[in-house]
């Protein structure tokens, strides 16, 4: 029984000695995706996006296993991103060239482009030469809506190529036929889309029916004032012709006025100089 005891005794102090999986230690070089990448908004940390096709990422590797390693004297976090399994992180930080290197420091980003080797990273954080490194803001910062948008689009890219390579290789379809489908799934999106934002346009900004009566009343008034100058038009030629009648009976008017006054003058008494020049005719003929 004592020995059995003490069995006990040693197998109940060996459980009490070994950590709890809480406790653990952290791996010096922590792997992020999508759904652990908001912990580099805090604190300090050195960001890699590799691939493992790629040669110049597997040059580096041993050199960022050491800065993770020594992350605790740094008072830093290390990090490395795997392209192609997390597109949409390389949308978010708009990785063009592999390897690239990130420096974050409470959610300020900035690119590291000194040289890869451990000793460099390491003067980088003890010598603060971050400080002199532009920052990413505004639009291009992986936190912004922006960069957000970004990163769907490479993981819909990404998604757009497995189902083309499904339909192509597993389904048998010719490249075309697949090219075809993606085609007319494409227009139909864009149906739906547009009718979409057609709908939620009426319905936020809806139209004015004082504008479309404004409108009718305007449309009346050019055509009733259109109507009232050919009327107008038409009816010139009568107005000309009668005021050319009136100018007529005026000119007969005037010339039966001047007639009349020749006549009345005609009619008139002969004048003192008149009466004595027919006397004279008459004495002369009486002498002869």
């Amino acid at each position: 029984m004592a020995v059995w005891s003490l069995c006990l005794l040693l197998l109940a102090g060996s459980a009490r000695c070994e950590p709890k999986p809480s406790e653990a230690e952290a791996p010096a070089v922590e792997h992020l995706g999508d759904g652990n990448w908001t912990l580099i908004l805090k604190g300090e940390w050195m960001l890699q996006f590799h691939a493992p096709w790629c040669p110049a990422c597997k040059q580096i590797q041993a050199d960022w296993e050491h800065l993770g390693q020594s992350r605790g004297e740094l008072g830093i976090h290390v990090g490395k991103i795997d392209v192609t399994r997390e597109p949409g992180l390389s949308g978010r930080f708009f990785v063009t060239t592999l390897p690239t290197i990130y420096h974050a420091k409470e959610g300020v980003f900035r690119k590291y482009h000194g040289a890869r080797m451990h000793e460099d990273f390491q003067s980088f954080i003890k010598e603060k030469k971050w400080e002199a490194v532009e920052s990413i803001s505004g639009w291009k910062s992986p936190s912004s809506i922006i960069m957000s948008g970004m990163a769907g689009l490479f993981r819909l890219s990404v998604w757009i190529r497995q189902m083309h390579n499904y339909l192509t290789e597993t389904l048998g379809i010719p490249a075309w036929g697949s090219y075809i489908i993606f085609a007319v799934v494409t227009l139909l999106a864009g149906l739906l889309l547009g009718l979409v934002l057609v709908l939620v346009a009426d319905c936020i900004c809806p139209p004015k029916r004082q504008q479309k009566y404004q409108v009718t009343e305007i449309i009346e008034r050019e055509d009733d004032d259109s109507e009232e100058l050919e009327k107008r038009e038409l009816d010139a030629p009568d107005q000309e012709s009668l005021g050319s009648g009136a100018e007529d009976e005026r000119n007969g008017l005037s010339d039966k006025v001047s007639g009349d006054e020749s006549a009345f003058e005609d009619d008139q008494q002969p004048s003192d100089s008149e009466i004595d020049g027919g006397l004279r005719k008459r004495i002369i003929s009486e002498d002869c």
